[in-house]
């Protein structure tokens, strides 16, 4: 018992369950929890989510492009700002709903539909991004507000004598008083709504962070928490394919804008440019922590610290895709048109905030700052007021060509030697 209680304390699950008697509940809990050794990869059900998810991150970057790109000063300031409030709940409920089907086995009925209805939310949330600030604020509240409250209550009953059942109840509650400030917001409109709800996705964010923090009577601190990595590849699987979901949408929306643009050599050239600099994103992700995540999630002794480091690092990451996704769309809009502050902050702030998820991802892997990405920020940072007087095209430009001496100077690091195995910081 005292083994597993200080896995616990670490942030590692059980092997199984039914391990040393922490669940106690029964057949039907032991049924829906899964064992741990199974998990390996994400089922079918779990990537009908991701496909959701791509259409709202798509509706997430059309509604922030038509912002930017208006004639009002104030308008395209505030872009920016709505991007994060739009995007970060429908990041946040992928996420979540990624860690149930870790703890919980997706192939149990009440799992599959809390999976099913996660999905709907989401679709339903998407639906409602054009007016969200001014109209359909319910639509979009409502799905994540009601799946953030339920979704724990349907799993508790299972949880009788595990560890998870604490830090359930705890979201319950934090979920429901946030959700009180979710509601608030709907009763006002545009910049005010767009602040409300500010405040309520980063209390849900930095809440779960610190394991939902209120007492609960008759329940310790949970010794768990729900960013803890398992010992297989579920989890991170899950976060690769995340990154896989926004480099999706990315490819997706600028497919979609270049068609309707006319087919001159600037509007090629901006092709090239997103293409390109999508694929090294992608590079520079998998290169060489993303790759090793799942081994060094196996080699962590506090998986508990190692999940949350990782989960957050994701989310900068995730972020930053969107934003350079909305960078990429004014490129291949406007690639002469004339030079505008808050194109100039996504066509090169999105690779930044990219890159500093990126160096918190080679912290937890191999415990150490990556200077060449370091340097690429600083490079992103210099080059920004020259490139208030050049066009759009011209920034996205030098964004990949920074990208490209993170990952030429990536394969130097590489050149002639064998593979860095993981070296985990916790």
């Amino acid at each position: 018992m005292a083994g597993t209680l200080s896995r616990l304390r670490a942030g590692v699950p059980p092997a199984s369950m039914a391990d040393m008697g922490l669940l106690r509940s029964g057949k039907s809990g032991e049924d829906l929890l899964r064992h741990r050794e199974d998990v390996r990869q994400a089922n079918f059900l779990e990537l009908f989510v991701d496909l959701v998810l791509v259409f709202a991150l798509s509706g997430v970057v059309s509604r922030v492009v038509r912002d930017i790109t208006a004639d009002e000063v104030l308008v395209r300031v505030r872009s920016l700002g709505y991007l994060l409030v739009l995007a970060l709940p429908l990041i946040w409920l992928w996420i979540t709903t990624a860690h149930i089907t870790s703890w919980f086995d997706p192939r149990r009925h009440r799992v599959q539909w809390l999976v099913l209805a996660s999905a709907f939310g989401l679709l339903v949330m998407s639906s409602a991004l054009p007016t969200a600030f001014v109209g359909r604020g319910w639509e979009f509240v409502l799905p994540y507000v009601l799946l953030r409250v339920a979704r724990p209550l349907v799993l508790i009953p299972a949880l009788r004598g595990h560890a998870l059942r604490s830090l359930y109840l705890r979201s319950v509650l934090w979920s429901a008083g946030t959700g009180v400030i979710w509601l608030a917001g709907v009763a006002v409109t545009g910049a005010a709504r767009a602040a409300v709800w500010a405040v309520a996705i980063a209390v849900d964010i930095v809440a779960a962070r610190l394991r939902w923090p209120v007492p609960v009577p008759g329940t310790p601190r949970p010794a768990v928490s729900v960013w803890a990595m398992d010992s297989g590849h579920h989890l991170p699987a899950r976060y690769q394919q995340l990154l896989m979901i926004a480099l999706g949408e990315s490819v997706l929306a600028a497919g979609i804008s270049f068609t309707g643009q006319r087919q001159d050599v600037a509007a090629w050239t901006a092709l090239v440019v997103v293409f390109l600099s999508t694929v090294l994103l992608w590079r520079i992700y998998f290169y060489r922590s993303g790759q090793v995540l799942a081994q060094a999630v196996t080699a962590s002794s506090d998986r508990l610290a190692a999940g949350e480091a990782t989960g957050v690092a994701h989310l900068v990451m995730v972020v930053g895709i969107v934003v350079t996704a909305v960078g990429f769309e004014v490129a291949l809009q406007h690639p002469g048109g004339r030079p505008v502050p808050a194109w100039l902050g996504a066509i090169l702030g999105g690779p930044a905030l990219f890159l500093y998820g990126r160096i918190r991802l080679e912290r937890v892997v191999f415990d150490r700052l990556s200077r060449r990405r370091v340097v690429a920020i600083a490079v992103l940072v210099v080059v920004a007021l020259p490139l208030t007087f050049a066009p759009p095209l011209a920034a996205s430009v030098v964004a990949a060509l920074v990208l490209l001496g993170v990952a030429l100077a990536d394969a130097h690091h590489a050149a002639g030697r064998p593979p860095e195995t993981p070296s985990p910081a916790h």
